[in-house]
């Protein structure tokens, strides 16, 4: 299900004395976070002046967070971005929570998690059983998140309670 707002990461510290945070990303890199020109906190629209990588963090500056203070202010808090602005091709983890999977035309559970393992992220899929299925072309046959759904492949070991 496409969401309006989804998390994109934690601001976790101040950077100067003009107002910059630094966010934690929670996308595959911090590179991605600088593509927005906008962000929402706590319901709050925000104008985004400038982003930079840090490592791997992004120290971004806010329209209207000005002082050290303001931005001590914003620490701890969860930095959104609009879904309108992402490319509709890339699909966000929080989207695939309660999507319907199927496999070989029988429904088998719905995505109930999104494991980041280093190699590839890996969805839990809980139905009648549990299910591992690595997020990769070769097992992922087609999302579609207008109609929730997911078509899989299933190989031997998918299923957790397999030997």
């Amino acid at each position: 299900m496409r969401l309006q707002f989804l998390e994109a990461g934690e601001i976790v510290t101040t950077h100067g004395v003009r107002g910059e945070v630094k966010v934690l990303p929670w996308a595959d890199g911090p590179e991605f976070l600088c593509g927005f020109r906008r962000v929402r906190i706590e319901g709050k629209e925000y104008a985004v002046e400038n982003c930079r990588v840090q490592k791997t963090c992004n120290l971004v500056k806010l329209r209207g967070i000005d002082t050290m203070e303001q931005a001590q202010a914003m620490h701890g808090k969860v930095l959104e971005i609009f879904r309108e602005d992402a490319p509709e091709t890339v699909i966000f983890a929080a989207e695939l929570i309660g999507v319907r999977v199927f496999a070989d035309g029988q429904e088998i559970g719905t995505v109930t998690e999104v494991l980041d393992y280093p190699g590839n992220k890996v969805y839990v899929v809980r139905g009648t059983y549990e299910y591992m299925i690595p997020a990769v072309s070769q097992f992922v046959l087609n999302t579609d998140l207008e109609k929730n759904t997911m078509q899989v492949r299933l190989i031997e070991g998918m299923r957790s309670d397999e030997n």
